[in-house]
């Protein structure tokens, strides 16, 4: 992939490469998700959230292997709230008893007194109801997913909008399953922030789609005669800089923003950044290299279909139209007769 910086790659030429990279992707994902499995947090499926303010320093790591040995499957992770740092206990299962929750008090009380760890919120969630949340998300994202079709269908209806539509969710999906991937391969649950991720790739790997979709619609008045793949080539080569910048912008801020939650060991923070930079990778991976150079096959193919049913027309009308002037011929010669 020698010089696709520089604006005279051809992108079409090397499709076929790219599948093969996002084929072996989505294969490497499904390894891993068939060896670990897909982790819900409570959110998702039902269980018990605690949170606790506390002062000073605390290894969230040690907290839950205290509460795992008091006989509570947990997970420990921490937070960030206004100004405050939270300790965040998820336990699955049915809601804690006023015992219980005193159980895990206590646990601090012996262990953590110099850091005055105290109960800020405590919600419970029965597991319908958390499959019934995970199940609404999902439908958030699906109509999301589809009013986005249709902007793009109506919008680049002159470009063939439709088959660029259904090519950017198909690019959509794609980013979408790395994200996905990137929660099992790391051994993150899935919780609130798997949606947060995921609409935020929405938005940015559409985008990029958007731009490219506009140069094609621009080009195509500029360089009249010229082939779609000759034009798509062009356009992608045009938007290329802009799509690096943005993305070499906002992988570096999100870099950052992974750096900081992993020093201060906040893992609400590391499960939304580390995800979302892969996913932001991706999106610029799909409109750039797969997206729109996959695009123009199924777009040559529309255009050559319009072409021969244009043509099939035409020679369907210059037959009626001779056999509309023969059956007027025979009309006057049998007048005459």
């Amino acid at each position: 992939m020698k010089n696709w910086w520089k604006g005279n790659f051809d992108y079409i030429k090397t499709r076929k490469i790219c599948w093969f990279i996002s084929l072996g992707l989505l294969v490497v994902g499904l390894i891993f998700n068939i060896i670990f499995g897909t982790a819900l947090d409570v959110q998702f499926r039902g269980g018990n959230e605690l949170s606790y303010t506390y002062t000073g320093e605390i290894d969230s790591d040690a907290v839950e292997a205290k509460i795992d040995k008091a006989g509570f499957n947990s997970t420990v992770r921490k937070a960030t709230s206004a100004d405050q740092t939270l300790l965040k206990i998820s336990i699955p299962g049915e809601a804690l008893s006023m015992e219980e929750k005193a159980e895990i008090e206590k646990i601090f009380a012996d262990n953590y007194k110099d850091n005055k760890i105290t109960e800020s919120d405590s919600t419970s969630r029965s597991p319908t109801m958390g499959s019934q949340f995970l199940w609404k998300c999902l439908f958030a994202l699906a109509l999301a997913a589809a009013f986005l079709l249709l902007y793009v269908g109506i919008r680049f209806r002159k470009i063939g909008g439709w088959t660029a539509a259904a090519m950017a969710i198909a690019a959509l999906l794609h980013d979408m399953l790395i994200v996905y991937f990137s929660f099992v391969i790391f051994q993150i649950p899935l919780n609130d922030n798997f949606i947060a991720v995921l609409l935020a790739i929405l938005g940015y790997s559409l985008n990029g789609t958007i731009v490219i979709f506009d140069r094609i619609r621009e080009n195509r008045s500029i360089m009249k005669g010229a082939e779609l793949p000759e034009i798509v080539n062009a356009s992608l080569n045009q938007s290329v800089r802009r799509n690096v910048s943005t993305t070499v912008t906002t992988v570096g801020t999100m870099l950052a923003v992974a750096v900081v939650g992993m020093v201060l060991q906040l893992d609400s923070i590391i499960s939304f950044a580390i995800p979302l930079l892969f996913g932001l990778i991706s999106g610029f991976y799909t409109s750039q290299f797969l997206c729109t150079p996959t695009w123009v096959l199924w777009a040559v193919k529309d255009e050559a279909r319009q072409v021969e049913r244009a043509a099939a027309k035409k020679i369907a009308k210059k037959e009626a139209a001779k056999k509309a002037a023969a059956k007027k011929k025979a009309a006057k010669q049998a007048k005459k007769k």
